[in-house]
Formats: structure tokens, C-alpha cells, sequence
């Protein structure tokens, strides 16, 4: 019943039952200030604390007028709208770019492979605001580098929307590489080479025979990648405009300026799909598994 053999000691069993309490513990730390926003998202009141109603679980101290407010508000299906058209795109942009990389580098006669890949997921190391700041100044005054000077771009990608995108997309990419490189590490490489003995082009083989095998690690980096976009704040602060105000910006100035406790029902939303994304990576990790000849545990 306990799981424990009939022969642990005392200490064995003091140790299990112990560490189970530990990871309770740790489980609330992590988990009770998120779940206390729920129950206020339906706070009649605009507040941010319980109201004496709420406490007694009186009818009249909930409402759904916060929610009402996020999808009648004008700013924020604004802000939701910009998030919707910006996370996407920067999502395929690090899936393609993040996937190549992690092909690339995964061949073992690719020389300075450590140093490369070092390189390419330092945006996932190198603290926010310190990106933020290099792609503002970059963005600012773009240019290209050649061996006789740099070549001026006659474009800024400050306040546009390629440009929060692109920066989305840097942000994303290490995700998707971590994930298929974890995904390629156990491939059989046999199987490229069969198909190359079978005649098979290098498009060919990799739609046909790799990328199956490794769908579930691009699709796990694409979502992680997704949600790094849409949650993301510091960046559009610092390269977007008022015309790219996203969701967390929005939130962010609600905090700010206004104080509107639709913030609540936004945070509420964005749980839920959190959670549904987290199911879906909990599907394919067990899916990546049986293809790899593993029982998911």
C-alpha cells in the first residue's frame, strides 16, 4: 500500500514519508500565490483582495464583469490581437530556424560545435533587460558588416512589428534547439542512410524519415517558444510601439497606471492555457518516449 518492501527500517520509512512531505511543501510554495489569483478574477468588487462577501462565499461578493471587461475593453482585445498576430510567427520563425540549427549541430564533423551552440542559446543565459537593450540599440540603427566597413540600412525596425517578431524569434529559438537536440540524441542515424541508399534526397529524408521521429521534440520547443512570445514583456517595451502593445504589456500597465483588476481575469486565462499547453507536452514527451522504444514513466 505504502510502497515501501516490509523489511525498511525505520529510517528508510521516516526518509519516505518525510520526502513526500517536503514535496508538498515545495508544491504549495510554488503553487498557492497562482492559485489565489483565480478566486479573486471574480471579485464583484474592484479590488484586489477578498471582500467579508467573498470570504463568507457569499453570492453577491462574485461577479464575471472583469472577464466581460477583457472581451468588450477595446485596449485589451487590442493587446490580445497583437499577441495573437506576433506569437505565432515568431513561433514558426524559431521552430525553422531552431530545428536547422539543431540538425546542423548535431553532425558530428561540424567543427566549433560547443562554441556554436554556446552562441546560440545565450539569449536563454544572458539576463533580459541586457537583450532588450542590444536589440533597441541594433534595431535603432541596423547595419550590415563587411570587410572593407559596415553598410547602413535605410530602415529601422524599432516600433514595428517585424521587429518585435524578430526579437521574439531570438528568444525562442535556444528553446527549440534544446529540445531537438534532446530529441536527436537518440536517433538511428542507420535509418538516414538507408534511405539514401534507397535513393532518397536529403528534403525527401528528412520530411519522410527524421522529421516524424522528431515531431515531438519541435512541436515541445515550438510551445515552449509560443509561450515565451506571448508572455513576453521587457523586449516590446523596449523595440515596440503602441501599435505592438501586447497582452503582458497591457498588464502591465494596468498595473502601472490604472490599476484594473481585469488583470486578474487575464492572469486566470492565461493559467488555463498554460495548463492545456503543459498537457500537451505531457502527451508528447510520452509520445517521443514509445517512439524511442521507452515506457513513459
Amino acid at each position: 500500500m505504502s510502497g515501501l518492501p516490509p523489511y525498511a527500517s525505520t529510517g528508510q520509512r521516516v526518509w519516505y514519508y518525510s520526502f513526500r512531505v517536503i514535496c508538498g511543501l515545495i508544491f504549495f510554495f510554488l503553487i498557492a500565490p497562482i492559485m489565489v489569483i483565480i478566486p479573486l478574477s471574480f471579485n464583484a468588487e474592484d479590488f484586489f483582495t477578498f471582500t467579508p462577501e467573498m470570504l463568507s462565499l457569499q453570492p453577491e461578493g462574485f461577479s464575471t464583469k472583469h472577464y466581460e471587461d477583457f472581451f468588450t475593453n477595446s485596449d485589451w482585445q487590442l493587446a490580445l490581437r497583437n499577441s495573437l498576430k506576433i506569437a505565432p510567427v515568431a513561433t514558426l520563425l524559431s521552430v525553422t530556424l531552431g530545428t536547422l540549427a539543431a540538425i546542423g549541430l548535431s553532425q558530428s564533423h561540424v567543427p566549433f560545435r560547443r562554441a556554436i551552440m554556446a552562441t546560440l542559446i545565450s539569449p536563454m543565459i544572458v539576463p533580459l533587460i541586457i537583450s532588450a537593450t542590444g536589440m533597441y540599440f541594433f534595431y535603432s540603427n541596423p547595419y550590415i558588416p563587411t570587410p572593407f566597413g559596415k553598410i547602413e540600412l535605410p530602415f529601422t525596425l524599432t516600433g514595428t512589428y517585424w521587429g518585435v517578431v524578430l526579437a521574439h524569434a531570438a528568444l525562442g529559438i535556444p528553446f527549440v534547439i534544446i529540445t531537438v537536440t534532446a530529441t536527436l540524441v537518440g536517433f538511428d542515424r542507420s535509418l538516414t542512410r538507408a534511405a539514401a541508399n534507397m535513393g532518397a534526397g536529403p528534403v525527401r529524408t528528412f520530411f519522410k524519415i527524421q522529421m516524424p521521429l522528431i515531431l515531438p521534440g519541435v512541436v515541445s520547443g515550438g510551445l515552449f517558444a509560443f509561450i515565451t512570445s506571448f508572455d513576453e514583456v521587457v523586449v516590446v517595451l523596449f523595440v515596440g510601439s503602441a501599435g505592438q502593445k501586447t497582452l503582458p504589456w497591457q498588464m502591465f500597465t494596468g498595473l502601472r497606471e490604472q490599476i484594473s483588476p481585469t488583470i486578474l481575469a487575464v492572469a486566470t486565462l492565461l493559467i488555463a492555457i498554460s495548463i492545456v499547453l503543459l498537457f500537451v507536452l505531457e502527451v508528447l514527451r510520452r509520445r517521443s518516449e514509445r517512439l524511442r522504444g521507452m515506457s513513459p514513466g
